[in-house]
């Protein structure tokens, strides 16, 4: 079989169904019946989507992005974020200085009398139970629900260029010494007949940030098995990652590593294609 190229034709079909509404799995199914390697056609899926197509519904980019920077730091809402380390495939940036050390403990503070223990989603249904992958305390925030929530929504939002209403609630975790969540993917399988409920309250998971709020002592790394990276927890830095396709060919397999020494504490929060209700 010759070899696939991914011609300005191809990109300019992908583009227009998006631009008519058609899901990524559908467009991905099409191109494989057309006689398309799901490899070639996953990347030029990617390439588009990482492009920053519009959306017909929304008229945004099909994935959050960093805002545009000329160096090291970007002004988002009301404070200045400093840009560590950049990957482009994955798609992954870790931040310092996303929160003040005060914004750590008093978001530590709020969640505290909340925290039960952690739990998954269930592909088959949509519905949410306790699982062995997942052996931390965890609970969520309502999107806007005090003041601190809303200042750091927003400065994500304008971080990422994302709107503040097309993300869920912030989600604080707690870690203990063994604690971890193996590794596993953000977006929700199209292919698992849960999917379908929980698509309709905003779309699909496009990006995640993971918020440190304390230093462990050791442990506790997030972790990206297919990329070969490890970002440690640290105190006010996160790690933001996207994933335009809700598929493997992402790189975005993730997960917490297991606590030796001290406890980890995280604020994620996760972006959808639009409006989550």
């Amino acid at each position: 079989m010759s070899e696939q190229l991914i011609t300005p034709e191809l990109r300019k079909w992908i583009i227009e169904q998006a631009e008519a509404g058609h899901a990524a799995e559908v467009v991905l199914a099409a191109m494989r019946a057309s006689g398309w390697d799901e490899d070639v056609a996953l990347s030029a899926m990617e390439e588009v989507m990482v492009a920053r197509v519009a959306q017909v519904q929304t008229g945004l980019k099909s994935v959050p992005e960093l805002a545009a920077s000329g160096g090291s730091e970007v002004w988002a809402h009301d404070r200045h974020v400093k840009i560590l380390v950049q990957m482009k495939n994955p798609r992954v940036v870790v931040f310092g200085d996303l929160l003040s050390q005060q914004e750590c403990q008093a978001l530590m503070d709020l969640a505290q009398p909340r925290m039960a223990r952690s739990q998954t989603v269930v592909n088959a249904t949509g519905g949410s139970e306790v699982n062995d992958a997942r052996t931390s305390q965890g609970m969520f925030f309502v999107r806007g629900e005090n003041e601190l929530c809303g200042k750091i929504e927003a400065r994500i939002a304008a971080l990422l260029n994302w709107p503040i209403e097309n993300g869920e609630g912030i989600q604080v975790l707690r870690y203990t010494p063994g604690a971890e969540y193996k590794p596993h993917f953000d977006y929700f399988d199209p292919a698992q007949p849960g999917s379908t409920a929980i698509l309709k309250r905003g779309g699909q998971r496009v990006g995640t940030v993971v918020m440190y709020l304390n230093t462990p002592e050791s442990g506790g790394a997030t972790i990206f098995p297919d990329a070969g990276v490890d970002v440690h927890a640290v105190a006010g830095q996160a790690v933001f990652f996207a994933y335009g396709v809700p598929h493997p060919s992402t790189k975005t397999l993730h997960g917490g590593a297991p606590v030796k020494e001290g406890e980890k504490w995280v604020a994620t929060k996760w972006l959808r294609e639009r409006t989550f209700e």
